[in-house]
């Protein structure tokens, strides 16, 4: 008689994962001088675009703490990360952890993961200003209010 092999299941590690679980990066201060010094490292025309931004993810609120990831300044509160800057060669990416989440009607957005998404900007390029601004204001309003359910919902988990 033939012996028969286990019947293997597929394992969803994903489906183990909350949805609403927040990703958390450890080292968070507020002025990292590892960002201050990748943000004047580099071409000046690319770095002072990633530069300007970056400050504005700085000046969101008080609780804004910084660090870097995968080479990158990303800004963060309590940890839990809403934005970065990256240099390439040409371009600077704005990014959001929770981009997919953001309204974005001047449709700035680009990328196609299942969170994250980031505004392309070169040099010389024309930008819609005020839109960048508005995603980055809500990409920290997005980040607090996610907190705010996570506390809430280890709250009532305790009573």
């Amino acid at each position: 008689m033939q012996e028969r092999k286990p019947r293997r299941v597929a394992l969803d590690l994903r489906g183990l994962i909350g949805t609403n679980d927040i990703f958390r990066l450890s080292g968070a201060m507020k002025r990292d001088p590892a960002v201050d010094l990748w943000l004047t490292d580099g071409p000046v025309e690319l770095r002072s675009i990633a530069h300007k931004w970056f400050v504005q993810m700085r000046q969101c609120g008080d609780d804004v703490q910084e660090l870097m990831h995968d080479g990158c300044p990303v800004a963060c509160v309590e940890g839990a990360p809403f934005g970065y800057v990256n240099s390439f060669t040409n371009h600077i990416n704005v990014g959001f952890f929770y981009g997919a989440m953001l309204r974005d009607p001047a449709g700035l957005l680009v990328g196609g993961g299942k969170r994250m998404r980031h505004v392309k900007l070169s040099p010389g390029s024309k930008l819609n200003t005020p839109a960048l601004s508005d995603l980055i204001a809500a990409a920290y309003v997005d980040i607090k209010l996610r907190l705010r359910d996570e506390s809430n919902a280890h709250l009532n988990a305790q009573e």
